[in-house]
Protein backbone atom coordinates (compact mmCIF):
# COMPACT_ATOMS: atom_id res chain seq x y z
CA UNK A 1 0.00 0.00 0.00
CA UNK A 2 1.21 3.38 -0.53
CA UNK A 3 2.43 5.82 2.05
CA UNK A 4 -0.76 8.59 2.87
CA UNK A 5 0.25 11.53 3.43
CA UNK A 6 -1.81 14.26 4.82
CA UNK A 7 -0.41 17.54 3.11
CA UNK A 8 -1.85 21.22 5.04
CA UNK A 9 -0.44 24.22 2.38
CA UNK A 10 -2.74 27.58 2.18
CA UNK A 11 -0.50 28.42 -1.12
CA UNK A 12 -2.35 26.67 -3.79
CA UNK A 13 0.10 26.84 -6.77
CA UNK A 14 2.51 25.50 -4.42
CA UNK A 15 1.04 22.81 -2.65
CA UNK A 16 -0.65 21.72 -6.84
CA UNK A 17 3.20 20.89 -7.46
CA UNK A 18 4.13 19.54 -4.06
CA UNK A 19 1.22 17.02 -4.09
CA UNK A 20 1.59 16.08 -7.74
CA UNK A 21 5.61 15.50 -7.50
CA UNK A 22 4.45 13.27 -4.44
CA UNK A 23 1.97 11.67 -6.30
CA UNK A 24 4.51 10.86 -9.18
CA UNK A 25 6.73 9.30 -6.88
CA UNK A 26 4.08 6.76 -5.35
CA UNK A 27 2.57 8.48 -2.50
CA UNK A 28 -0.75 9.11 -2.02
CA UNK A 29 -1.48 13.09 -0.81
CA UNK A 30 -4.40 14.30 1.04
CA UNK A 31 -4.40 18.25 0.49
CA UNK A 32 -5.68 21.00 2.80
CA UNK A 33 -5.51 24.69 2.62
CA UNK A 34 -7.93 25.85 4.99
CA UNK A 35 -6.62 24.92 8.67
CA UNK A 36 -9.88 24.74 10.27
CA UNK A 37 -10.71 21.57 7.94
CA UNK A 38 -7.52 19.89 8.40
CA UNK A 39 -8.49 17.88 11.59
CA UNK A 40 -11.45 16.66 10.11
CA UNK A 41 -9.50 15.58 7.07
CA UNK A 42 -6.79 13.66 9.38
CA UNK A 43 -9.25 11.38 11.06
CA UNK A 44 -10.82 11.13 7.72
CA UNK A 45 -7.67 9.93 5.81
CA UNK A 46 -5.42 7.89 8.57
CA UNK A 47 -2.67 9.35 7.27
CA UNK A 48 0.85 7.93 7.36
CA UNK A 49 2.96 11.25 8.28
CA UNK A 50 1.62 14.92 8.44
CA UNK A 51 3.18 17.40 6.40
CA UNK A 52 2.29 21.33 8.15
CA UNK A 53 2.19 24.41 6.41
CA UNK A 54 2.99 26.92 9.87
CA UNK A 55 1.03 29.93 8.22
CA UNK A 56 -2.37 28.64 7.59
CA UNK A 57 -5.95 30.18 7.53
CA UNK A 58 -8.15 29.23 10.41
CA UNK A 59 -5.71 26.90 12.89
CA UNK A 60 -2.06 27.18 12.22
CA UNK A 61 0.71 24.30 11.64
CA UNK A 62 1.29 24.43 15.50
CA UNK A 63 -2.28 24.70 17.11
CA UNK A 64 -2.83 21.62 14.29
CA UNK A 65 0.15 19.57 15.41
CA UNK A 66 -0.61 19.92 19.23
CA UNK A 67 -4.61 18.53 18.47
CA UNK A 68 -2.88 15.81 15.77
CA UNK A 69 -0.52 14.59 19.08
CA UNK A 70 -3.62 14.51 21.41
CA UNK A 71 -5.25 12.08 19.01
CA UNK A 72 -2.14 10.43 18.21
CA UNK A 73 1.25 10.25 20.22
CA UNK A 74 3.63 8.10 17.30
CA UNK A 75 2.60 10.12 13.65
CA UNK A 76 5.65 11.90 12.01
CA UNK A 77 4.89 15.31 11.85
CA UNK A 78 6.83 17.86 9.61
CA UNK A 79 6.70 21.33 9.86
CA UNK A 80 7.01 23.72 6.60
CA UNK A 81 7.48 27.44 6.66
CA UNK A 82 8.49 30.77 5.49
CA UNK A 83 10.00 31.73 8.65
CA UNK A 84 13.62 31.44 9.75
CA UNK A 85 13.49 32.40 13.75
CA UNK A 86 15.35 30.05 15.95
CA UNK A 87 12.28 30.26 18.62
CA UNK A 88 9.93 28.65 15.77
CA UNK A 89 11.93 25.63 15.15
CA UNK A 90 12.29 25.03 19.55
CA UNK A 91 8.24 25.30 19.03
CA UNK A 92 7.70 23.17 16.84
CA UNK A 93 9.40 20.17 18.40
CA UNK A 94 8.20 21.01 21.60
CA UNK A 95 4.60 20.33 19.83
CA UNK A 96 5.74 17.20 18.85
CA UNK A 97 7.39 18.01 15.34
CA UNK A 98 9.75 15.14 13.92
CA UNK A 99 11.21 17.56 11.76
CA UNK A 100 11.61 21.04 10.10
CA UNK A 101 11.75 22.20 6.78
CA UNK A 102 12.49 26.12 5.40
CA UNK A 103 11.03 27.17 2.00
CA UNK A 104 11.62 27.54 -0.69
CA UNK A 105 12.69 23.73 -0.52
CA UNK A 106 14.18 21.16 -3.39
CA UNK A 107 11.32 17.79 -3.75
CA UNK A 108 14.51 15.78 -3.24
CA UNK A 109 14.83 17.19 0.10
CA UNK A 110 10.83 16.93 0.67
CA UNK A 111 11.31 13.37 0.24
CA UNK A 112 14.64 12.19 2.10
CA UNK A 113 12.76 13.87 5.08
CA UNK A 114 9.34 12.23 4.78
CA UNK A 115 11.30 8.78 4.29
CA UNK A 116 13.57 9.36 7.16
CA UNK A 117 10.71 10.18 9.41
CA UNK A 118 8.46 7.24 8.61
CA UNK A 119 12.05 4.86 9.04
CA UNK A 120 12.98 6.36 12.41
CA UNK A 121 9.57 6.50 13.41
CA UNK A 122 9.31 3.06 13.56
CA UNK A 123 12.15 2.57 15.83
CA UNK A 124 11.30 2.17 19.36
CA UNK A 125 13.43 1.18 23.14
CA UNK A 126 11.15 -1.11 24.57
CA UNK A 127 9.55 -0.44 27.45
CA UNK A 128 9.27 -2.66 30.50
CA UNK A 129 5.88 -4.36 31.74
CA UNK A 130 6.69 -4.66 34.99
CA UNK A 131 5.41 -2.70 38.14
CA UNK A 132 6.31 0.97 39.23
CA UNK A 133 10.04 2.48 39.58
CA UNK A 134 10.40 5.04 42.10
CA UNK A 135 12.37 8.05 41.39
CA UNK A 136 12.15 9.98 44.29
CA UNK A 137 8.77 11.22 45.29
CA UNK A 138 7.57 10.75 41.82
CA UNK A 139 6.17 6.96 40.24
CA UNK A 140 7.13 6.32 37.18
CA UNK A 141 5.19 3.58 35.08
CA UNK A 142 6.82 3.22 31.97
CA UNK A 143 4.31 0.82 30.44
CA UNK A 144 1.61 3.26 31.01
CA UNK A 145 3.54 6.31 30.27
CA UNK A 146 2.65 7.76 32.98
CA UNK A 147 4.63 10.04 35.92
CA UNK A 148 2.31 10.24 39.32
CA UNK A 149 3.39 12.73 42.32
CA UNK A 150 1.00 12.41 45.30
CA UNK A 151 -2.34 12.43 43.30
CA UNK A 152 -1.39 14.36 40.78
CA UNK A 153 -0.94 11.68 37.26
CA UNK A 154 0.66 12.94 34.08
CA UNK A 155 0.29 11.68 30.92
CA UNK A 156 3.87 11.01 29.05
CA UNK A 157 4.34 10.81 25.10
CA UNK A 158 6.14 7.95 23.93
CA UNK A 159 9.46 9.72 23.52
CA UNK A 160 9.60 11.53 27.25
CA UNK A 161 8.86 7.96 28.20
CA UNK A 162 11.84 6.70 26.60
CA UNK A 163 14.08 9.38 27.12
CA UNK A 164 13.25 8.94 30.84
CA UNK A 165 13.69 5.06 30.61
CA UNK A 166 17.34 5.74 29.36
CA UNK A 167 18.20 8.26 31.86
CA UNK A 168 16.53 6.21 34.86
CA UNK A 169 18.86 2.70 33.79
CA UNK A 170 21.70 4.55 33.31
CA UNK A 171 21.43 7.09 36.46
CA UNK A 172 24.65 8.17 37.91
CA UNK A 173 26.18 7.54 35.02
CA UNK A 174 27.10 9.52 31.61
CA UNK A 175 24.78 9.03 28.41
CA UNK A 176 26.19 10.64 25.62
CA UNK A 177 24.07 12.37 23.32
CA UNK A 178 24.36 10.48 20.19
CA UNK A 179 23.28 7.04 22.09
CA UNK A 180 20.04 8.46 23.23
CA UNK A 181 19.67 10.47 19.53
CA UNK A 182 19.99 7.29 18.26
CA UNK A 183 17.67 5.29 20.10
CA UNK A 184 15.08 7.51 20.35
CA UNK A 185 15.22 9.29 16.60
CA UNK A 186 17.17 7.24 14.34
CA UNK A 187 20.59 9.47 14.14
CA UNK A 188 22.19 12.52 15.82
CA UNK A 189 21.32 15.00 12.76
CA UNK A 190 21.12 19.37 13.80
CA UNK A 191 17.09 18.97 13.94
CA UNK A 192 16.93 15.92 16.39
CA UNK A 193 19.56 17.28 18.66
CA UNK A 194 17.92 20.69 18.79
CA UNK A 195 14.55 18.16 19.83
CA UNK A 196 16.79 16.04 22.32
CA UNK A 197 17.06 19.45 23.90
CA UNK A 198 13.54 20.48 24.43
CA UNK A 199 12.44 17.02 25.59
CA UNK A 200 15.17 17.30 28.17
CA UNK A 201 13.76 20.99 29.69
CA UNK A 202 10.25 19.05 29.56
CA UNK A 203 11.75 16.16 31.40
CA UNK A 204 13.19 18.57 34.05
CA UNK A 205 9.81 20.45 34.68
CA UNK A 206 8.21 17.44 35.07
CA UNK A 207 10.67 15.85 38.19
CA UNK A 208 11.28 19.74 39.14
CA UNK A 209 9.21 19.91 42.53
CA UNK A 210 11.56 16.64 43.86
CA UNK A 211 15.26 18.56 44.59
CA UNK A 212 16.93 15.59 44.78
CA UNK A 213 16.16 14.74 41.17
CA UNK A 214 18.35 16.31 38.72
CA UNK A 215 19.55 15.96 34.98
CA UNK A 216 23.08 17.23 34.63
CA UNK A 217 23.88 18.95 31.15
CA UNK A 218 27.83 17.01 30.44
CA UNK A 219 28.84 20.19 28.16
CA UNK A 220 29.92 18.17 24.92
CA UNK A 221 29.17 14.62 25.92
CA UNK A 222 25.83 14.40 27.01
CA UNK A 223 23.98 13.75 30.39
CA UNK A 224 23.75 12.48 33.92
CA UNK A 225 20.74 11.89 36.01
CA UNK A 226 21.30 12.45 39.48
CA UNK A 227 19.30 10.31 42.49
CA UNK A 228 20.69 11.73 45.31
Amino acid sequence: MPTKILYAEDEVFLGKIVKESLQSRGFEVFMETDGNRVLELFRSSGPDICVLDIMLPGRDGFELAKEIRSINQHIPILFLTAKTQTSDVVKGFSLGGNDYIRKPFSMEELIVRIEHALKTGKKTVELPAGDEVMLGSYKFYSKRQLLVKDKEERKLSYRETALLKVLWDNRDDIVDRKTILTLLWGNDSFFNSRNLDVYINKIRGYLKEDRKLEILTIKGIGYRFITS
